[in-house]
């Protein structure tokens, strides 16, 4: 029952070392809703706006990831016994649902993102095959854990990196270097601040379940550097991938991009690991988080969530900016109050008991995360962790806690 530590902290003996939890944290990275997104910023933005804004959106994630990812490593602790400290063993069920059945549709999403566009690269594959196979496939990795989605990403980065990376340096030699990319004006307008938020929001959501791995970091040292690393790294690379695939194909993908240049192969590997790595890690994260709550393996969750995943995968994927929304609303203000509760409110006592009950502090937190994302104007990713984290500093702060262990 124990095999993923789904009710206790990762033993030392499970833990990893740097090497290791980068390339896991690179896999996550690396998804082809970021290269969406660049593409839509490259289109509005000039090149030197462009990097700043992706410059800038990925420091903030990283910053965001970073201190969820020490918390990770000093507990051992996933994202969903965090919930319990902070929220209450029965509070912890409001981010546990909402985390899974999210991450559950963004599964589907990148199914449906990886079989619909194959299917457009091969007209006589039919899709509903292609979307049970790809299915199968990304739920195979998450099944076996943590290993195997190591083994995954240590194929996968390199592999997404060079083919990508040699596919935007042939289109930078094809139509006039770096300098014609900075030289071209935008097609459309975009404030800096809206292209910041849109990469902040391309992964906040997912983001917030960054302890669900960094847990399994050796030291919390480890932990933060791969996870900054990854976001500014590997995140950032996605983006420009996707602003450079919009500026000379006009597409917004990089495996389109590989099509366009003759090398149909390589787009469909590109394509396939660029999904793969991240998709296992949000179905992983979504079973971990229902295997709590039920006190059952997680195993189990992978299987049934994997066939759901599956078959809204259709669905999730014409609602795909819509769904992107409702997640940048209900998620981010989940980690701010998991931080404010770690290094605030528990500070003199880290490891006071878990509340039995729902610590209604923590709920009306996320409820007014909740509403300041919907209806305050500015940034919605960045107007729930500011509501949700004064809010809860407000409400929670007490002078003590009862001493007792922390995965209680």
């Amino acid at each position: 029952m124990h095999t993923e530590f789904e009710f206790a902290p990762v033993a030392a003996h499970a833990r990893r070392g740097f090497g290791t939890m980068l390339v896991v944290m690179l896999g996550f990275t690396f998804f082809s809703a970021s290269m969406y997104a660049g593409a839509n910023l490259g289109n509005a933005l000039r090149a030197p706006e462009f990097l700043l804004a992706v410059l800038a959106g990925n420091l903030l994630l990283g910053a965001y990831t970073g201190l969820l990812a020490y918390i990770a490593a000093h507990t051992g602790l996933s994202t969903h016994l965090l919930a319990r400290r902070a929220f209450g063993q029965r509070g912890a069920a409001l981010p546990s649902v909402l985390l899974g059945v999210t991450q559950v549709g963004w599964f589907g999403v990148g199914v449906a993102m990886f079989a619909l566009p194959v299917a457009q690269m091969f007209p006589a594959l039919p899709r509903i095959p292609l979307l049970l196979v790809a299915g199968a496939c990304m739920s195979l990795t998450a099944y076996y854990g943590i290993k195997s989605l190591t083994i995954l990403s240590i194929v996968a980065v390199p592999a997404i990196a060079l083919l990508g990376g040699g596919s935007m340096a042939k289109a930078f030699h094809d139509f006039g270097g770096v300098a014609a990319w900075f030289a071209r004006e935008p097609a459309e307008s975009m404030s800096l601040a809206a292209a910041i938020g849109i990469c902040v929001g391309s992964f906040i959501s997912g983001g917030t379940l960054t302890p669900d791995f960094t847990r399994y970091s050796r030291t919390p040292t480890i932990s933060v550097s791969s996870t900054v690393i990854a976001f500014l790294l590997g995140n950032s690379l996605m983006f420009v991938f996707g602003a450079v695939a919009a500026a000379f194909y006009q597409t917004n993908d990089i495996s389109f991009a590989l099509k366009a240049q003759g090398m149909i192969g390589v787009a469909v590997i590109v394509l396939g690991l660029n999904i793969w790595t991240t998709n296992d890690n949000a179905l992983y994260a979504a079973s971990l988080g229902f295997a709590t709550l039920a006190h059952r393996s997680k195993r189990e969750f992978v299987l049934l969530n994997g066939f759901l995943g599956t078959v809204f995968a259709l669905v999730a994927y014409n609602h795909f900016v819509p769904w992107l929304n409702l997640l940048n609303l209900m998620l981010p203000s989940i980690g701010a109050i998991l931080i404010l509760d770690h290094f605030v409110v528990r500070r003199r006592n880290p490891e006071a008991a878990v509340e039995p009950g729902i610590r209604w502090a923590a709920v009306a937190a996320w409820a007014g995360g909740f509403c300041a994302a919907k209806f305050l104007p500015g940034i919605p990713p960045l107007n729930t962790l500011l509501a949700a984290g004064a809010l809860y500093l407000l409400l929670a702060r007490r002078p003590g806690l009862p001493a007792a262990p922390a995965a209680s």
